[in-house]
């Protein structure tokens, strides 16, 4: 927006200059039409003149004032002939002005539709920023949402990596476990088996008990759990009276136990050992990613301690060359005079700043705000100069360095640059005419009559 309202006022200012330059033209070419009508009018006079006396009888003429009126004749036709020349130059300065009016007004045509356009891109960026102001608006809210989002997103991932490290440790455990559950199962499975077997033996060997008790006792299956049965007293030498009752709840105790064990052991997860393993592998190629992070930053910081290091040792020679250049140039500038640079911060050399201390001669000052413009220019070319000595190029390029100084100093400057031609190139951008004597070639720019700029070289000859 300030670019554009910088354009705008860069085109107004422009477009002023040519309206006050199209009627200076108008001026112009209003006068140059008075100076053809003024020259016009003496030329008829002239002619009129001419005819009257050529038409007069011709008297005779005394042959000793030939050679006088000879002059007069070629004096008249010489004037005639300058308001001729006169005439055609005014009328051809006329048509120039005419068509550099024509130029003009085709300039600030431009000029004004380059302004309505300056306006439109101007109400353009103003909705541009309006909606940005808007966006900007939005933004914070936006931020802080994605702020809680990370905020939450860390704290989630926290407590999965707190889980994956649990469920880590329960399937150890549960690896354990499941190991000693299944050697009890096949412990359990062939218990029952065997019970299962007991029982099926038992069964048979009841029934070839009541077989056998029917055909050799003639008892009958009834009889036999009357007398024989679970509510009959179990013979026991260790019980007190020497029986044991038969107490059916133990032995269904045992049985429920045996189920609750049973169920306790679950499904088994046949893809348990493949998830661990999965797991295992990330865990791990993430431990390898992140040592090579830590080792990819400290590899990092060894070459940023090594960059700084070097950085400093080139910048310590630099400025120890650079002083030492700039305590033999500036006496040259400033005879009698002493000048130094320092670090303000000689412990810190990537941050450090530079002073520059001056003290010309017969004077007690030391500070660059308290000299001259000139003295100012000469001590900051001083210092310029030292670091081309300090560090040498094979050309400089240099805008009016002369421009503020007198006589005197630009005596001491051209023998710095005639020092500093004999290993580089300079070349010097001046309107100094002692600069230009001591180049070897010169090239200026200059306006043609048509308003084209031209450029115009000529090289000196060499000194001998």
């Amino acid at each position: 927006m300030a670019s554009n309202a910088e354009k705008l006022g860069r085109l107004r200012v422009a477009v002023e200059a040519s309206e006050a330059e199209l009627e200076r033209l108008a001026m112009v070419a209003e006068n140059a039409k008075v100076g053809i009508e003024s020259a016009e009018s003496e030329l008829a006079a002239a002619i009129g003149a001419h005819d009257a006396f050529a038409a007069q009888e011709r008297p005779a003429l005394d042959l000793a004032n030939r050679q006088t009126l000879a002059d007069n004749l070629e004096q008249e036709r010489q004037r005639e002939l300058e308001l001729r020349i006169d005439l055609g130059a005014a009328i051809e300065r006329v048509r120039v002005e005419q068509e550099r009016a024509q130029v003009l007004r085709a300039q600030v045509s431009e000029a004004r539709e380059a302004i309505e356009r300056s306006k439109a891109a101007a109400a353009a960026q103003q909705r541009q920023l309006v909606s940005a102001k808007r966006v900007l608006g939005v933004l914070p809210n936006l931020m802080n949402a994605v702020s809680e989002s990370a905020a939450a997103a860390k704290f989630k991932l926290h407590e999965l990596e707190s889980a994956r490290q649990n469920q880590n440790t329960e399937l150890v455990k549960l690896r354990g476990e499941t190991a000693e559950i299944q050697m009890k199962l096949a412990g359990l499975t062939q218990s029952v088996h065997d019970m299962e077997l007991a029982n099926h033996e038992k069964r048979l060997t009841l029934a070839n008990l009541v077989t056998r008790a029917h055909e050799e006792l003639g008892l009958e299956q009834t009889v036999l759990l009357e007398e024989y049965g679970p509510e009959v007293a179990i013979a026991d030498e260790e019980a007190e009276g020497g029986s044991k009752p038969f107490v059916r709840e133990e032995q269904q105790k045992r049985l429920k136990d045996a189920e609750r064990l049973f169920e306790k052991l679950g499904k088994v997860n046949p893809l348990a050992l493949e998830e661990f393993a999965a797991l295992e592998q990330r865990h791990k190629f993430l431990t390898e990613q992140l040592a090579d992070l830590t080792q990819t930053r400290k590899d990092l910081l060894q070459i940023i301690e090594d960059l700084d290091s070097k950085m400093q040792t080139i910048f310590a020679d630099a400025f120890e060359d650079t002083r030492k250049a700039f305590e033999t140039v500036f006496p040259t500038l400033f005879p009698g005079g002493t000048g130094s640079i320092f670090l303000t911060d000689p412990d810190n050399l990537l941050t450090t700043g530079l002073e520059v201390t001056v003290k010309p001669a017969g004077k007690r000052i030391e500070r660059l705000s308290l000299l001259s413009g000139g003295e100012r220019s000469l001590a900051a070319v001083a210092l310029m100069v030292a670091i081309f000595k300090a560090r040498p190029s094979p050309f400089y390029v240099m805008d009016e360095v002369e421009a503020a100084l007198d006589d005197a100093n630009l005596g001491r400057l051209l023998q710095i640059f005639e020092d500093l031609r004999s290993s580089s190139q300079l070349i010097i951008i001046t309107h100094q005419k002692r600069t230009m004597e001591i180049a070897d070639a010169l090239y200026g720019v200059s306006m043609r009559q048509d308003g084209v700029s031209a450029v115009v070289g000529q090289r000196l000859a060499e000194k001998e």
